[in-house]
Parts: C-alpha cells; sequence; structure tokens
C-alpha cells in the first residue's frame, strides 16, 4: 500500500510509521508548507548558482560598487534561510500535533541534527570544491538546522506557550550582544563564534559563517507555530495573514527609525534603487531583528495564501518542497558542474571552479553577465526536477528508515 508523509517544513521524519504502529490511516501533507519550501529551494539556487559563474566579483551588499538589479538578485534569496528554520520547526510541530511523542522526537533531532553538522562541514564541501581538501571548514545553513534541531529536542518537552515567548524575546533582543566581540571570551571566544558572531571558532579549520543565535529561535517559534495546524481553515488563514502583515509593518517602522534592530542603518544612495536596496540591506550574519521580521513576515503570510492556490506552477515547486535536503546536497553539485561545463565553453578547459572560497583565484575570462547568470539557474532548476520528483516518489512509496535522513 503506498503511503504518504508528513508536512514536514524541512528535512524532518515522516510521521506515517508512528501512524502505522497504531493502525492510523497515513496522514496528508499540508500542501502550502510544500510549495512555500520549494519556492525557496528555487529561490536558494540562484544565489548558489550566482557564486559559481558570475563575472562580475562584487558582494550584491557593497551598494558602492554593487548595481539594484545585482542587489535585488541576491536579496531575494534572504527568505531561504529564515523560511527553512521556520519550517523545520513548524514540521516538528505538525508531527507532533500527528502523535509522535516528545521523547520519540527528541531522540530523531538528536541524530538528525547530528547528520545535517556532518554532512554541512564534512560532505557537502566536496561538492562545493570538487575536492576531498576539505579545509576549512564552513559550518553554513545545515550546520545552522542541525545545531537548532539538537536544542530543540530539549525544547519540546516544554510548554509551546512558553517556548513561545522564549523565541520572540531572543529575537527581539539579541541585537543587544551586537557589541560583544569574541576577543571578551578569551580562550572561549570559539563558542561565541557557534554562538553569535560568524568567525573561526577553530583557526584555519572551521569557519562559522550561521551562527546558532538567532536561528534557534527562529526554529523554536515554528515549532509552537505549529498549533496553528490544529485549527480550523479559515481562522489558522486569518491568523498567519495577520501575524505576517503586522510583522512585515513592524519591519517597516523599525527599520525606518533606523535606530534598534540592526547594526547598519540604512542612507540615502547615489540613485532611489540603491536607496531602497540600503534601507532593505538588513544584516545577515547573524540575522538581525529587521532582517527575521522582512523575511519571516511574507513568509507567514505566503503559508495562509497558499494553501488554496492550485495549478502547474504549485504542483511544480512542490516536487522540491517535499525533498528539501535532496535537493540542497544535490544541487550543489549540478551548479557546480554547470560552471565547469561554462569553463569548457568559454576557454576550452576543464577547471574546478572555487568562487565561493577563493574567488581570486578564478580567471579573467571566466563568467557571464547577470542574464547569464540567470540562464544558469534556469538550467540547474530545470535539471534537478526529474530527480526531485524521482526521489520524491520514492519517499511516497517506501518507508525505510534511512529515508528520514534525506
Amino acid at each position: 500500500m503506498q503511503t504518504t508523509r508528513t508536512p514536514e517544513g524541512a528535512p524532518i521524519a515522516s510521521a506515517n510509521l508512528a501512524s502505522a504502529r497504531r493502525g492510523a490511516a497515513p496522514v496528508r501533507r499540508v500542501r502550502s508548507v510544500d510549495i512555500v519550501r520549494g519556492a525557496v529551494m528555487v529561490l536558494m539556487a540562484l544565489d548558489h548558482v550566482r557564486d559559481y559563474v558570475q563575472k562580475v566579483r562584487v558582494q550584491p551588499e557593497n551598494l558602492a560598487q554593487s548595481t539594484a538589479a545585482l542587489f535585488a538578485t541576491r536579496w531575494v534569496t534572504h527568505f531561504c534561510a529564515p523560511a527553512f528554520s521556520l519550517l523545520a520547526g513548524v514540521g516538528i510541530g505538525i508531527s507532533m500535533n500527528r502523535g509522535r511523542s516528545a521523547r520519540e522526537m527528541s531522540t530523531f533531532l538528536l541524530t538528525r541534527g547530528l547528520w545535517l553538522i556532518v554532512l554541512d562541514v564534512a560532505i557537502t564541501p566536496v561538492l562545493w570544491r570538487f575536492s576531498f581538501n576539505i579545509l576549512p571548514a564552513f559550518a553554513l545553513v545545515l550546520w545552522a538546522l542541525g545545531l537548532s534541531m539538537m536544542v530543540m529536542a530539549a525544547l519540546v518537552h516544554l510548554p509551546r506557550a512558553i517556548v513561545a515567548a522564549g523565541a520572540i524575546v531572543m529575537i527581539a533582543t539579541h541585537n543587544l550582544l551586537d557589541g560583544v566581540g569574541p576577543e571578551s571570551w578569551g580562550a572561549l571566544r570559539g563558542l561565541w563564534h557557534v554562538l553569535h558572531v560568524p568567525g573561526f571558532a577553530v583557526p584555519g579549520k572551521l569557519f562559522i559563517g550561521y551562527p546558532l543565535v538567532p536561528w534557534v529561535a527562529v526554529m523554536a517559534l515554528g515549532w509552537a507555530l505549529a498549533t496553528v495546524y490544529t485549527w480550523d481553515d479559515a481562522r489558522r488563514r486569518r491568523f498567519l495573514v495577520t501575524v505576517g502583515v503586522a510583522a512585515t509593518l513592524l519591519f517597516l517602522v523599525v527599520r525606518g527609525l533606523s535606530g534598534y534592530g540592526d547594526p547598519g542603518p540604512w542612507s540615502a544612495q547615489r540613485s532611489t534603487a540603491l536607496t531602497i536596496a540600503s534601507f532593505l540591506n538588513a544584516r545577515k550574519y547573524p540575522p538581525s531583528l529587521d532582517f527575521l521580521l522582512m523575511t519571516l513576515g511574507p513568509t507567514l503570510a505566503a503559508l495562509a495564501l497558499l494553501e488554496t492556490v492550485r495549478g502547474r506552477v504549485v504542483d511544480w515547486l512542490s516536487v522540491y518542497g517535499r525533498v528539501p535536503l535532496f535537493y540542497y546536497v544535490v544541487h550543489i553539485g549540478v551548479a557546480h558542474a554547470v560552471g565547469v561545463l561554462l569553463a569548457l565553453v568559454q576557454h576550452g578547459q576543464l577547471m574546478r571552479i572555487t568562487a565561493i572560497t577563493d574567488p581570486a583565484a578564478i580567471p579573467a575570462w571566466y563568467g557571464v553577465s547577470l542574464p547569464g547568470v540567470y540562464v544558469a539557474w534556469a538550467i540547474v532548476v530545470i535539471a534537478m526536477y526529474p530527480l526531485c520528483r524521482w526521489f520524491a516518489r520514492l519517499k511516497q512509496t517506501r518507508t525505510d528508515r534511512w529515508l528520514q535522513y534525506l
């Protein structure tokens, strides 16, 4: 008999195994979660493809050198990591809504979290670099998700209201710690890099790009938010839209005041478009209050608005959203391969592209303009579709335990 999997907000386990043990019917996925997650997976690929194939070696957030179009290409991808973390928490909560015990969930989150950390620092670097020389290791989004899951293994035993309150406080107040530098921690400075300030936790060996705070709060907030999926449809959609719009409006107010909420105030630029870019240029590492309000608000509203949407586009997005970890890992290699083929076409030679870790090593002749980036992005996304559809069907029709970890 064919089974379906739960509506996880990030790669987490199915509740169907527990349902099967109780003799219950397989549960349905929450389609809007798959659609939103699929959309951010597609956007995420744009950022990574740009890293590999773009000719201009300019940081999009550097508005003195960047363009409005380049900044916009980067900015739309800012929704990805917050959505991953929030929907991971939602997935944990929905699984527990459907009968998974806190003890079962804790065991899974500990092992799942550890696997994501190993995957991020020891396995995906091979695909990023096409080399087994993986040092220095970079702890990125999977690291943040994995470490947050390990913390959630303890938090799932607490009342959701308490966890939600703590998460909101952490998101709202963590910028008070911006002035605390790693040097003030002395021999424990590496711990502060793990917790709040990006940097080398192990000099020359392990760079923390995504500190734990406040990503764990975003996941915890999603876990508490999953309660709304026990409500009737109209009430849930009303709540999600209201909270999403309120968060977005609060971003406009807090950012407009240009005081607390982000270490980098916005300012007038040489054009209107770049001034708008400055307003939207909130800090991601670690994500400031402004950054999270800016990204989570629209994400919450989208979860509500997409519940009733039907059509080919959302069906297509939901395929990616059902297999997020598989998509994430495989698309790295596909994007890198596109970069390698681009070098072959442009200069007749095969070479590993190291733009992410060593942009200075890229030859001057290599790369394409921004329109070419979008073409390369489309190629990667299209190439991923049959792979994701195959793997989604595999997960539908089989209940092997190892599939929970992919």
